[in-house]
Order: structure tokens, then C-alpha cells, then sequence
């Protein structure tokens, strides 16, 4: 069992920065891969960044491709996502979320534990 809290959301005008934390329980952080997933209001669950157990690789959604930064600290159990030149379209709740056996990390049906959210808007 992997119980998952984010922070760091808030409030930000656009073109600002902001870093999400997701902290983890457990002794078993670093057997898994690691996602962030965000919902906007009315829209489906999507695919942010994911990065493997080692932090040796990482994959983005073309959306956030340049502008966000997902990384790990094993020793903490915790993983980051750095979110520069926010714009208004990355409004939403974002999520972290752990997988067991990561094959298609972009897709959510595949993570184990999910975190309760984090509300991130953007102000144009």
C-alpha cells in the first residue's frame, strides 16, 4: 500500500512558475514509476509526465513538453513536477500517481495509488 499527498498547488498569473510535491509512504517508493496526471473541470484525465523508479528517464505530453520538469528524490520518497510559463489551459487538479509495473505509462488506467489532488490555476 502507497499513500500518495501533493502540494504546492495555488494560485499563479500566467507566464509564472510553480512546483508540485508528492509525498509518499512506505519503504517501496523507488519500485515504482511515477506519474502526474491533471483533470480541468468537464474534461477527461490526462497525461502529464511520468518518470521511471531510477529517475534515469522521463516522458512528457506534448502540451507541457519544454515548460514542466517531473524528477524524483528516492531518499525522500518524493517526486516533483517544476511548471514554468504557466499558461491559463494548464488549469486543473493535478495528480501524482504510482505504477507497479509501468508498461503504458500514459495511460491512468495502469497506476496502482493515486494521490487526492492538487488545485492548480492560472490567471491570464
Amino acid at each position: 500500500q502507497v499513500q500518495l499527498v501533493e502540494s504546492g498547488g495555488g494560485l499563479v498569473q500566467a507566464g509564472g512558475s510553480l512546483r508540485l510535491s508528492c509525498a509518499a509512504s512506505g519503504r517501496t517508493f523507488s519500485s515504482y514509476a511515477m506519474g502526474w496526471f491533471r483533470q480541468a473541470p468537464g474534461k477527461e484525465r490526462e497525461f502529464v509526465a511520468a518518470i521511471n523508479r531510477s529517475g534515469g528517464s522521463t516522458f512528457y505530453a506534448n502540451s507541457v513538453k519544454g515548460r514542466f520538469t517531473i524528477s524524483r528524490d528516492n531518499a525522500k520518497n518524493t517526486v516533483y513536477l517544476q511548471m514554468i510559463s504557466l499558461k491559463p489551459e494548464d488549469t486543473a487538479v493535478y495528480y501524482c500517481a504510482a505504477d507497479a509495473k509501468p508498461v503504458r505509462i500514459f495511460l491512468a488506467s495502469e497506476y496502482d495509488y493515486w494521490g487526492q489532488g492538487a488545485q492548480v490555476a492560472v490567471a491570464s
